[in-house]
């Protein structure tokens, strides 16, 4: 069983920075054998991938966040981040992590952290 938590969330003006985390009980083996990606769901919408690490270290960012976000992972830690820098208020959601299985989410979802971007 694999249990995902993530943190980091709250209130930001616009123009602002966070960064959030997820950290995984699942074992070094699979945790780092494994890409992660973050999702967010805003309010009416449906959930959307933001951006994705590979085990080696590759990343992939959906177009409206590149250039303000970083994914990036430590394996020893068994933990995900995703810096946020430049937010608006478009990026208001809450953000889940999950662990990708064959390029799509594995059905293993954080109970996801809410970032509110509002001055």
């Amino acid at each position: 069983q694999v249990q995902l938590v993530e943190s980091g969330g709250g209130l930001v003006q616009p123009g602002g920075s966070l960064r959030l985390s997820c950290l995984a009980s699942a074992s070094g083996i699979i945790f780092r054998t494994n890409a992660m990606a973050w999702y967010r769901q805003a309010p009416g919408k449906e959930r959307e991938l933001v951006a994705t690490i590979t085990s080696g270290g590759s990343t992939i960012y959906v177009d409206s966040v590149k250039g303000r976000f970083t994914i990036s992972r430590d394996n020893a830690k068994k933990t995900v981040y995703l810096q946020m820098s430049s937010l608006k208020p478009e990026d208001t959601a809450v953000y889940y992590c999950t662990i990708l299985a064959g390029g799509r989410p594995s059905g293993y979802w954080g109970q996801g952290t809410q970032v509110t971007v509002s001055s």
